[in-house]
C-alpha cells in the first residue's frame, strides 16, 4: 500500500516540478525530463511491472495536460519503464553508473522516438539540427538533475522497503 501511494506521489510531484519549476529554469527552451527519470528509477529498482505502470501513468498525466494525442507519451514511457525493469537483476544500491547510464539511454530513446513520430513522418528531415539543439542539451540537463535527485529517491525507496521488511505495510 505504501508503495502505491509513494509511486503516485512521486509521479504527481515530478510532473508538477517538470511543468512548473523546471520550465522556468529551462535553458533555451530545454528542460529536464523528470518523468523519464522517475520511470527509469522505478523500472530498474522495482522491476518491469512497476516500471511499466509508473511509465504509463506518468505519460498519461503528461498526455492529459499537454499532449495532442492521448496515450502517445504514455505508451513510450510505459515501454521505457518496462525495458528498464530488465536491469533489476544487475542493479546495486551503491552503484551510480547504471542509473545514470539507463536514464541517459532512456532519454535518448524517448527523444529519438519522439523525433521519428512527430517530425520525420511529417517530412521534417533536419535530424542533425534536432539532435544537436534538442536531444543532446535535454539529455545533459536530465543527467545533471538525475545526479542531484537520484540519491534522494533511492534512499526513500529503501526506507520504505526496510519498513516493509520489519512488518510494517509492505513496499515490495
Amino acid at each position: 500500500m505504501k508503495r502505491n501511494f509513494f509511486m503516485a506521489f512521486m509521479v504527481i510531484f515530478c510532473f508538477v516540478l517538470q511543468s512548473t519549476l523546471f520550465q522556468t529554469l529551462s535553458f533555451g527552451g530545454i528542460a529536464p525530463n523528470l518523468l523519464i527519470i522517475i520511470t527509469a528509477i522505478f523500472g530498474f529498482m522495482c522491476g518491469k511491472k512497476c516500471g511499466l505502470w509508473v511509465g504509463f501513468f506518468a505519460g498519461l498525466l503528461y498526455d492529459i495536460f499537454f499532449g495532442s494525442v492521448l496515450c502517445y507519451h504514455a505508451m513510450i514511457l510505459m515501454y521505457i519503464g518496462y525495458m528498464n525493469g530488465y536491469f533489476k537483476q544487475i542493479f546495486y544500491k551503491d552503484d551510480v553508473k547504471l542509473p545514470i547510464l539507463m536514464i541517459f539511454a532512456s532519454d535518448m530513446v524517448y527523444n529519438l522516438i519522439y523525433y521519428i513520430l512527430m517530425f520525420l513522418l511529417r517530412g521534417r528531415f533536419h535530424f542533425g539540427f534536432y539532435f544537436m539543439h534538442i536531444i543532446i542539451p535535454e539529455n545533459v540537463y536530465t543527467i545533471l538533475v538525475t545526479i542531484l535527485i537520484y540519491p534522494l529517491i533511492r534512499d526513500m525507496i529503501y526506507r520504505l522497503e526496510d519498513a516493509g521488511q520489519r512488518g510494517d505495510d509492505s513496499f515490495a
